[in-house]
């Protein structure tokens, strides 16, 4: 870079060094427009984070309410033939019902350890009613929770007051939950609607049964009245 003198001195002066102006200035302009070339990229990427962040709550919100939700099915039959088909179903598939002797609202639980340090549950409650028209409706509901073992530091308080001394006690194994969400999966749903209707055809095929009889005697006795009648 060239320097110069700036100004006039005398023989008892400093002299004071300075670039030359015009291509000192041009330098300095050209330093700025470097800096904010490369902070443009920065500012971008911030930009489209910040979006797809927008975006990934908008996703969320639109989930929590649907008309194409898989969590409810509609079955011909009366509530309580339907009913017992749900409960006959989660207790078919290893659930543990957690208030057996409710008869509309049934919560089941069942756990997997697919991994020796991960445990899988799956939360299923049910709910069913009459719509009194010869239907009724269940609604299901799946969340499923992933607990991992994990390594929990312990510590031992030691002395009285305000002199009291904490100290490492060694660790502990213990399960924490690491994932928890509603299950979505439409094919879940249907393999569930799909065996309580077949409890609900068992139930209404056993109801058939035990009905004809009665209706064969009640056949049988107007054919005997309608053969009386031909006889007098």
């Amino acid at each position: 870079m060239e320097l110069r003198p700036c100004g006039r001195r005398s023989n008892h002066q400093r002299v004071a060094v300075c670039p030359a102006s015009g291509k000192w200035r041009s330098t300095v302009r050209s330093s700025a427009n470097t800096t904010s070339r490369s902070r443009l990229p920065l500012v971008i990427a911030a930009a489209v984070v910040a979006a797809g962040c927008a975006s990934h709550k908008v996703e969320i919100a639109q989930e929590s309410i649907s008309t194409q939700a898989p969590f409810s099915r509609t079955f011909q039959g009366s509530g309580d033939s339907v009913c017992w088909g749900v409960k006959r179903a989660l207790l078919s598939q290893g659930y543990m019902l957690d208030r057996p002797n409710e008869s509309e609202v049934m919560t089941g639980t069942r756990d997997f350890q697919p991994d020796p340090k991960l445990n899988i549950s799956y939360h299923l409650q049910a709910t069913c009613a009459d719509n009194r028209d010869g239907s009724s409706i269940v609604f299901l509901t799946a969340q499923r929770e992933d607990s991992r073992l994990q390594k929990m530091k312990q510590t031992t308080s030691v002395g009285v007051g305000p002199a009291t001394l904490t100290m490492p006690s060694g660790s502990a194994q213990v399960l924490g939950t690491v994932r928890r969400e509603t299950v979505k999966d439409p094919a879940f749903y249907d393999r569930f609607f799909s065996l309580v209707q077949s409890y609900v055809n068992q139930e209404q095929e056993r109801a058939a049964r035990e009905r004809r009889p009665h209706d064969e005697r009640h056949a049988e006795v107007r054919n005997d009245d309608a053969q009386s009648r031909n006889d007098r």
